[in-house]
């Protein structure tokens, strides 16, 4: 299959184009290098420095293809609060304007990135697909309603096949943010620069994490699904943050301190998700448990800080 993966120069969209390619798809990423890294693109694949937001270069590039993957999207909690214009524009405008320039290139499949943040404080545990979309804390969730909505739309008006995968909390190689606001990676970095581990709550907050390459693998297997689907993606176990920690000191062998942050507003108590449906629909199951996935992702960050003599 042709495909074109947005935001494919990032953390998740790097994993996914490599994943593509490998399984014999044509891949084109495109994406505005933002936030993204060139290098971090498989050089199997046709880059296309563009932004969403140039609708007639962005329909010129979508001509021959077959399916989108979209993950050109801002995903900063923070960031989205002190800057929701921003926000908007990128990920709710840039996202219309993307399925306008599919309508126009006659491209009628998306896989849309989306987030378990639309579920906003879960009522049930674990979450399924079928559960209320929540209030929002955050301009990042709202966005990403609103992109899920838009999307519909598209499929109920011009009967595009699409799939909406709710992530819940990915971590791995590759995972350059600046800032960085996710745990693991924040946890990681902290422990290998022998300084004070930053954590909020205690460490108490019960989260899904899913190893990105697992979390790569389903865009990849839901290719083919016709309709309109949502998804979970997670491992359905949910692990302490602070079990996370102590798993981090486990592999490396040694301990650093603990820097409290003391509670964070918008945080979640506890998330988790069903993934059975996408298990039962094309045998989706990851493939890495927590352990496994921390190894790779220390691994890839030893390998990182070295190469900069960082540690």
């Amino acid at each position: 299959m042709k495909v074109v993966v947005t935001g494919g120069a990032g953390f998740i969209g790097s994993h996914i184009v490599k994943i593509l390619l490998d399984k014999g798809h044509e891949v084109r990423v495109i994406d505005n290098l933002s936030r993204g890294f060139q290098n971090l693109v498989d050089p199997r694949a046709d880059f296309k420095n563009e932004d969403l937001k140039n609708q007639k270069e962005v329909t010129d590039l979508l001509k021959g293809y077959e399916s989108i993957i979209h993950l050109g999207n801002y995903i900063v909690v923070p960031e989205s609060t002190k800057d929701p214009i921003t926000y908007t524009e990128n990920n709710v405008v840039g996202t219309v304007k993307l399925l306008e320039a599919m309508k126009d290139a006659g491209v009628k499949k998306i896989i849309f990135s989306s987030s378990a943040t639309v579920y906003g404080e879960p009522k049930n545990l674990p979450l399924k697909e079928d559960d209320p979309i929540g209030l929002q804390t955050s301009q990042y969730g709202a966005s990403k309603v609103a992109m899920e909505a838009f999307i519909g739309a598209y499929h109920s008006l011009y009967n595009f096949d699409t799939i909406i995968l709710r992530y819940f909390n990915p971590y791995g190689p590759n995972e350059l943010h600046e800032p960085e606001t996710h745990a693991i990676p924040n946890f990681i970095k902290a422990v290998l620069k022998g300084e004070p581990l930053p954590l909020y709550w205690e460490g108490e907050q019960i989260r899904d994490f899913i190893y990105v390459e697992d979390l790569a693998e389903a865009h990849v297997d839901v290719l083919n699904i016709p309709g309109f689907e949502v998804f979970n993606v997670g491992t359905g176990v949910g692990a302490k943050v602070k079990d996370v920690v102590n798993t981090i000191f486990k592999i490396v062998g040694y301990e650093v301190p603990i820097k409290d942050l003391g509670k964070r507003p918008g945080d979640t108590t506890a998330t988790y998700a069903s993934s059975e449906k996408l298990k039962r629909e094309v045998g989706w199951t990851p493939k890495n448990d927590l352990e496994a996935g921390l190894k790779k992702t220390i691994q890839f960050f030893k390998e990182k800080y070295a190469k900069n003599n960082l540690i």
